[in-house]
């Protein structure tokens, strides 16, 4: 049976301006080759009215996300919130991460198997 993750990622893609510096650092921390890494940033491009377009970029872990735990355990964060630039990205407990959803409507809350 397994246990219950008490920690998650919060997300707030309204602040993320694509730099991919989160995946980068995500790489790096665990020595993964080039297009291999916990997170992704994906660039979501929405086609408006009068031919203007809307663009968003989402970062989301991938499988791999193990939420740095050798990071974490010694109370660290996670690279990729730690080197986010927009600091569009907070760890922390899963319900105070959930407190912080209802803030704003642009948010993700990821947590793990």
């Amino acid at each position: 049976m397994s246990k219950t993750p008490e920690f998650g990622l919060l997300i707030d893609y309204e602040y993320c301006t694509g730099c991919h510096t989160c995946q980068v650092a995500c790489a790096q921390e665990h020595g993964w080759p080039a297009g291999m890494g916990g997170i992704r940033v994906n660039e979501i491009v929405q086609k408006l009215p009068h031919d203007k377009y809307y663009l968003t970029y989402l970062p989301f872990p991938t499988e791999l996300c193990v939420l740095c735990k050798p990071r974490t355990r010694k109370g660290l964060d996670p690279a990729c919130v730690q080197h986010c630039m927009a600091r569009a990205m907070t760890y922390g407990p899963i319900e105070e991460l959930a407190r912080k959803m209802k803030e704003k409507p642009r948010m993700v809350l990821w947590v793990p198997k």
